[in-house]
């Protein structure tokens, strides 16, 4: 799902764009480092712009810097190592050796050589493929799902032997996305799409529009555009692969594909069912405010400055809530980053109410440790359909949001982390869809 990260993200936009003295944007940075090291973190904080400053306090520096060293110890060196343009700003990296480890840090600088932003990249770790994973014992076929002027690369996944075998088509969660719903080094769409293939069941996953395509993407769309109209295009796809069964196909919805999938299947009747992986049963507007809420309460952070910047940032959110066009608003006026068209579109769909009106099967799989779509959406669906003889629920209570077994319910530094979608949930999905 869409997320707002506020202080933790130290991560903010300017405007213009512009050509720098990478010498002295490398000084900049190495002195603004040795700052930090030295405890000046006021003289630090007037390294920002003076919006910067607004949304970083000396205080979020010193508590940034204190979490640093009491993970990676005492910094040994520290330097500038590389630089480049990225869209309107200007990112310096800038290395660091610690006692128990390395890290490198980006920094954001404006047309002034002001700092309006600071994240750390994630250590580059490669993907590791399930113990589940046999690809002796499956067939994957490049493919297209097209349009006119278009195409997205697709790869269909099925059984090496065998045939009228189930089909899944696999939509991501939002944002955009590519073929293996890729995070970090985990790569849950091909885990799925293996695991399902070795238990005879095929599967199809595409690139999402919005990779190839983020130009489409700037003024009024909904997420028919975004979503729908692919997810539609795969389906038809599935119906022309070898060896399908047609009355076997199944839609794989994660997140915001989730929430879309009662809706993609009332466009797509004869779908046999829709699978709900961590779908939000709540309006996106009221997830993303537990988001913040949740990363807010992360952070241990109980500072006034910290707490005016949640309620600031509610502000915002709340102002998504529309269902129609307000005075003097357009379609495609932009609220937390979407034209006010996506919002009205979204907000006027009950995905709990659409599924409560479908014939189709439906499998409404949870994590418990998901900080993301929490445990409270599943509960809503279950009291939801609970009654309704195709409904079948399945929660796991140590999973994550990418159905990975985790220690605790955790943030964003989790999917840094090799992982892999359980075999439990491989089963569970390949057993519900085998019954008859």
């Amino acid at each position: 799902m869409k997320k707002i990260f506020l202080l933790s993200a130290l991560l903010f936009l300017a405007l213009a764009s512009f050509s720098q003295n990478v010498f002295s944007l490398f000084g900049k940075a190495n002195t603004f480092f040795d700052l930090f090291a030295a405890g000046k973190f006021e003289e630090a904080h007037g390294y920002f712009s003076e919006e910067g400053k607004t949304k970083v306090t000396a205080e979020n520096l010193k508590q940034f810097w204190t979490n640093m060293e009491a993970r990676l110890g005492k910094v040994k060196s520290i330097d500038a190592t590389g630089s480049r343009n990225q869209g309107e700003f200007y990112a310096v990296t800038v290395s660091g050796e610690f006692q128990y480890d390395k890290q490198d840090f980006v920094l954001m600088f404006d047309k002034s050589e002001k700092l309006v932003g600071m994240h750390l990249p994630p250590k580059a770790v490669s993907y590791r493929a399930p113990g589940y994973a046999d690809s002796t014992l499956y067939k994957e076929k490049s493919t297209y799902i097209e349009w006119p002027g278009h195409q997205l690369a697709a790869v269909v996944t099925t059984p090496k032997d065998g045939n009228s075998f189930p089909i899944v088509v696999l939509v991501h969660g939002s944002g955009p996305n590519d073929m293996d719903e890729t995070i970090g080094p985990n790569k849950p769409f091909k885990d799925i799409a293996a695991g399902l293939a070795l238990n005879g069941i095929a599967s199809i996953r595409y690139v999402k529009r919005t990779v190839i395509y983020p130009q489409e993407f700037g003024k009024t769309y909904t997420v028919k555009e975004e979503v729908l109209d692919d997810a539609l295009a795969a389906i038809a796809l599935a119906k022309k692969v070898e060896g399908v069964d047609l009355k076997q196909i199944y839609v794989l919805g994660h997140s915001l594909g989730g929430m879309l999938a009662p809706r993609i299947a009332t466009l797509a009747p004869d779908l046999k069912g829709i699978i709900l992986a961590a779908a939000p049963a709540r309006s996106l507007s009221d997830l993303i405010i537990e988001q913040n809420k949740y990363m807010v309460a992360q952070s241990k952070d109980t500072s006034a400055v910290m707490q005016k910047n949640l309620a600031d940032a509610i502000t915002e959110i709340e102002k998504t809530k529309l269902t129609k066009l307000a005075n003097n608003m357009k379609p495609d006026s932009i609220l937390l980053g979407l034209p006010a068209s996506y919002w009205i579109d979204l907000n006027n769909y009950n995905q709990v109410e659409t599924a409560k009106k479908l014939k189709q099967r439906i499998f409404v799989i949870q994590g418990g440790y998901d900080f993301q779509v929490s445990e409270t959406d599943f509960n809503l669906w279950k009291e939801a359909l609970s009654s309704n003889s195709n409904v079948n629920f399945k929660l796991y209570p140590d999973f994550n949001h990418l159905f990975a077994q985790v220690e605790e319910k955790g943030n964003m530094l989790q999917y840094q982390k090799p992982s892999n979608v359980e075999q439990r949930t491989i089963e569970d999905l390949a057993n519900w869809i085998k019954e008859l």
